[in-house]
């Protein structure tokens, strides 16, 4: 019943029932639909790790560098150049689309090196992107767009698992080929060149730079250069991935030698770079994307579309972790300082890498251990199988992913002992 009163109407909603279709537009769901995710497989290891109680639970799945104590490590260098950086108290104004040009200039110097051809004929562009996750989505996408040859991108068997949903979603067709040997825990030399040699013309190929992961192999240099001369017989685009340049070997020229060479040898390849793991910069996301061009005009032009592709993702990258690399890489002490500090990171992972395998030759192991110490970088493809690495969670509260691929940098010399004995205990 409607009644008027000082000029409003009121409604008396006493004996009105509301209609089906409100109450329908009230509990139904625009994501009904939605269904329930798997866990991130890193995220996953990390959750059941929290929840266990074992004082000598050990996480071995995080791809973060840990000191000898267990604990996050900040480095002096980043401490330094964050000083120096407030002290000039800079404005907080949008970076160019682009990203910070002093820095842009560094990390095509650090990836190619300073006297390079490239550099001095400006026949490269490089922008600053998101870390290395941002940098391959960039890339990806720039390829899905402008790359003329087929839409397929092949990827070493296995490789970094996001690699497979970066170039899926950015519309490429994914296939593979081959690269870790399981049976010696090593390099597939003779399977990668076969399947290289097979791969259609102007196809995409990625390349782990160095510190391969999921598996901690990589070629030798002699192999790197067989592996260039049939990528160039085979006429294909070379897309690097180099998220561990000094933080792999302690020597960012050494790390960089493979991309250094491609170069060298006239491929023009596209980069990504990240500064995660090697500057200890992982919340920053700093990293940088690198197209290598025929020369400065067409290095423009590039340049212009992978702004305009830029633009409406995230409009410019952060500042603050791009303008502490660039301190860091520009100011000569600061740089000795920083690879000082990298080379102590990536010799600390060496010697536990060392001591590992001792520990499972104390320990009566019959197996031959040699890949631990052959791999390198973070990673170690252990060649647990997925029932012993279930076991050696249940039983020792050692966590890490079911391919038996653990993270070396969660091993410091207080656990060692206590991870070669449950590795043997699983595996004898």
């Amino acid at each position: 019943m409607a009644l008027l009163k000082s000029n409003k109407v009121f409604v008396s909603l006493g004996n009105i029932t509301p209609s089906l279709g409100v109450l329908s537009a009230r509990n139904s769901s625009w994501w009904g639909g939605v269904q329930m995710g798997p866990p991130d497989p890193i995220l996953g290891v990390t959750e059941a790790f929290k929840k266990d109680s074992n004082p000598k639970k050990m996480n071995l799945g995080v791809g973060a560098y840990r000191d000898d104590q267990g604990k996050p490590f900040v480095l002096s260098c980043v401490r330094k150049a964050e000083a120096l950086i407030a002290a000039k108290q800079l404005d907080k104004e949008y970076l160019p689309i682009g990203g910070l040009g002093d820095f842009t200039k560094a990390c095509a110097q650090l990836a190619l090196g300073a006297d390079n051809e490239v550099l001095k004929s400006g026949r490269n562009i490089t922008v600053q992107t998101i870390s290395g996750t941002g940098s391959l989505r960039i890339g990806a996408n720039f390829l899905s767009r402008f790359h003329g040859g087929p839409r397929d991108v092949y990827l070493p068997k296995p490789s970094w698992g996001n690699h497979t949903p970066i170039f899926r979603d950015a519309g490429m067709q994914l296939k593979a080929y081959r690269y870790y040997d399981p049976s010696t825990c090593g390099f597939d030399f003779k399977g990668a060149l076969e399947d290289i040699s097979k791969i259609p013309e102007q196809s995409v190929i990625l390349l782990h730079a160095c510190a391969h992961n999921p598996t901690g192999v990589d070629p030798r240099p002699e192999q790197w250069k067989e592996i260039a001369d049939i990528v160039k017989k085979r006429n294909l685009l070379v897309f690097f991935d180099m998220a561990y340049q000094g933080f792999a070997s302690g020597d960012i020229d050494r790390d960089a030698w493979a991309v250094r060479y491609f170069v060298e040898q006239g491929h023009n390849i596209v980069l990504s770079q990240s500064y995660a793991k090697n500057m200890g910069l992982y919340g920053e996301r700093v990293g940088g994307f690198t197209v290598v061009c025929k020369d400065s005009e067409e290095a423009k032009r590039v340049e212009s579309q992978l702004k305009i592709l830029i633009r409406p993702i995230y409009s410019n990258p952060p500042m603050n972790g791009a303008r502490i690399a660039t301190t860091i890489l520009n100011t000569p002490d600061l740089r000795a300082l920083w690879l000082e500090e990298v080379h102590g990171m990536a010799n600390r992972i060496i010697r536990m890498r060392e001591q590992l395998a001792a520990g499972l030759k104390k320990n009566g192991s019959t197996h031959n251990w040699q890949h631990v110490t052959d791999q390198i970088g973070m990673f170690c493809f252990t060649g647990l199988k997925p029932e012993q690495v279930e076991r050696i969670t249940k039983e020792f509260s050692v966590y890490m992913t079911k391919d038996g691929r653990i993270s070396m940098a969660g091993v410091s010399s207080g656990n060692v002992e206590y991870l070669a004995e449950a590795i043997h205990a699983v595996s004898k």
